[in-house]
């Protein structure tokens, strides 16, 4: 498929301002459907190192403990992202931080490395909380991935899991607790876990955890933590509107703000797909993952009834796909997961839940089925795909 920069453009042989006159043949679109401007939506990627940043040191020569550094080689890291040099001095002196960096450019490590440093030194119990199941679960599993040989130990609680066996398992001591916030209130109020030992809470992907959804469950767990505390931020978007909440929270915090929070990953190229007179939408998708580099997709659809019915048609064609959605059980959404990560599946068809924090490496295109409804959810969908310095690709279907 080719591209052209500074131009939306269609599939092979599509001229990129061709747009639909009718509907026949097409699917029907969906109910309350996005008021974006497609042509908001672009930001040409370039072939470059991420930000132009150049390290001024490398985790042999910094402050970390001899230990973490010997993790960090056997793991073949070398040299901290932006994100990761920037905070690392503040985060050890244990001041509270705003990080604000596109996706994939290291937060996690960024908070979890100085997290590691204090624990070994001492006693220090840290909190994270995520939006959604399948970034908590990432965060734990780098946490495990860090520390190996260290003797320090993690417990995930997210909903959609067997309450029995968090409640096994909150009653074992945990250096770190990654949870999302309606389970671990939950655990809190059945008085299976306490928080007194907290020393380190951070807010990963805070933007989204402070929308209204989610501001009753985090308040409460905010008063239930203890007063003397370090607390982080992080995420890839800014909203101005939660400074208020954020300064109630952050306490004379360093703000780093590696991306400005409002434009999309300079290394994804972006293309808006016009639908000729007379193409189904379903088609012409089935027709681009025939093209040979479409190898590891990610498809997002507005509704978990869209989800299903995409991956029902492509799984029909012959397309190896699956689907996650929040009416899958966690189970399926792991082992889907799992599939695709491991090049078992060409397709991934989800509702933004995956857009928050889903790290699959690799990820060729990300494809926008339907626009989606604000620019917050379109910045974290596209981020699944050019990261690591590594340029990716993301269609939006564009429909008169």
């Amino acid at each position: 498929m080719q591209t052209k920069k500074r131009k939306p453009q269609g599939g092979p042989g599509r001229p990129a301002n061709h747009r639909a006159k009718n509907n026949r043949g097409r699917q029907s679109k969906p109910k309350n459907q996005s008021k974006l401007n497609p042509k908001d939506l672009l930001n040409q990627a370039e072939s470059r190192e991420e930000s132009n940043f150049e390290p001024s040191l490398t985790y042999a020569a910094s402050a970390l403990h001899p230990k973490i550094k010997e993790l960090l080689a056997d793991k073949g890291y070398t040299h901290p992202t932006e994100i990761q040099e920037k905070s690392l001095d503040a985060l050890l002196a244990g001041r509270d931080l705003l990080g604000i960096a596109k996706t994939g450019s290291g937060k996690t490590a960024a908070f979890l490395l100085p997290i590691l440093q204090r624990q070994i030194e001492g006693r220090h119990q840290a909190l994270v909380l995520a939006p959604t199941r399948e970034l908590a679960l990432q965060i734990e599993e780098e946490y495990r991935s860090l520390n190996k040989g260290l003797k320090l130990y993690s417990s995930v609680f997210i909903g959609g899991t067997n309450m029995n066996s968090d409640l096994k398992k909150a009653s074992r001591p945990s250096d770190l607790i990654v949870a999302t916030p309606g389970r671990l209130l939950d655990l809190y109020q059945r008085r299976a876990i306490s928080f007194k030992a907290v020393k380190t809470l951070v807010i990963d992907e805070f933007d989204r955890l402070l929308d209204m959804g989610f501001e009753r469950d985090l308040n409460k767990i905010l008063d239930a933590l203890p007063l003397e505390r370090q607390n982080l931020l992080f995420s890839a978007t800014l909203d101005k509107g939660q400074e208020r909440r954020i300064a109630e929270i952050l306490n004379e915090p360093v703000r780093l703000q590696i991306s400005s929070g409002e434009l999309t990953n300079d290394h994804v190229q972006q293309e808006l797909v016009y639908l000729q007179p007379g193409e189904v939408k379903i088609e012409v998708l089935k027709k681009m993952l025939a093209e040979p580099d479409f190898n590891k997709v990610i498809i997002f659809a507005e509704t978990k009834r869209w989800v299903s019915k995409v991956n029902r048609k492509l799984r029909q064609a012959g397309i190896h796909s699956d689907e996650i959605h929040g009416d899958k059980s966690q189970n399926y959404r792991q082992k889907a997961l799992k599939a695709f990560k491991t090049g078992k599946l060409q397709a991934l068809i989800a509702t933004d839940v995956a857009a928050r924090g889903i790290d699959v490496e690799d990820v060729s295109h990300v494809i926008n089925y339907q626009i989606p409804k604000t620019m917050d959810s379109y910045i974290h969908r596209v981020g699944r795909t050019g990261r690591a310095g590594k340029t990716g690709i993301a269609y939006t279907f564009v429909e008169s």
